[in-house]
C-alpha cells in the first residue's frame, strides 16, 4: 500500500533563517515557493531526493514544540548520507554544532544529530 515518504512538513519560527538553513547549510533544492496572503504564511517545497520533499511553512506566532525532554510523537527527521565525515564538515562550516559521531549498535552504521534553527533534531545516517 505505502510506497515511500513523499514529504515531511516543518513549521518554523523565522522563515528567512530556516530557508537559509535548509537551502544553504543542508543544500536542499527549491522546488516551489509561495506566499499565502490569506494565512500570512510562506510555503517552501524543497527537494531532498527525487520524489522526497520537505515542506517548510511559516505561520504568525507558532507555539514552540517540546523537543527536550523527549515527548511523544514524531521525534526527528533522518537524512541518509554517503560520507558522514564530509557532511559533518559541511554543516559545521556553517556554524552548526553536531553531536559526536556514534555507531548504531545494531547496524554498525555511523550517525550524528544536530538541530535546525528551531532546535528540531535532525539525524545524519551513513548509508
Amino acid at each position: 500500500m505505502l510506497k515511500s515518504i513523499h514529504h515531511v512538513a516543518i513549521i518554523c519560527s523565522d522563515y528567512a533563517r530556516s530557508k537559509a538553513f535548509y537551502t544553504e547549510v543542508l543544500g536542499l533544492k527549491v522546488i516551489h515557493e509561495a506566499y499565502r496572503e490569506a494565512r500570512d504564511s510562506w510555503k517552501l517545497d524543497l527537494e531532498v531526493s527525487p520524489g522526497v520533499q520537505i515542506e517548510l511553512f511559516s505561520f504568525p506566532s507558532p507555539p514552540p514544540r517540546v523537543s527536550r525532554p523527549e515527548a511523544q510523537g514524531l521525534r526527528h527527521i533522518a537524512f541518509a548520507v554517503d560520507d558522514i565525515d564530509a557532511a559533518v564538515t559541511r554543516i559545521t562550516s556553517h556554524g552548526v554544532a553536531c553531536e559526536p559521531i556514534r555507531v548504531d549498535e545494531y547496524t554498525g552504521k555511523r550517525f550524528t544529530f544536530f538541530a535546525d534553527p528551531d532546535d528540531q533534531p535532525i539525524e545524519l545516517y551513513e548509508s
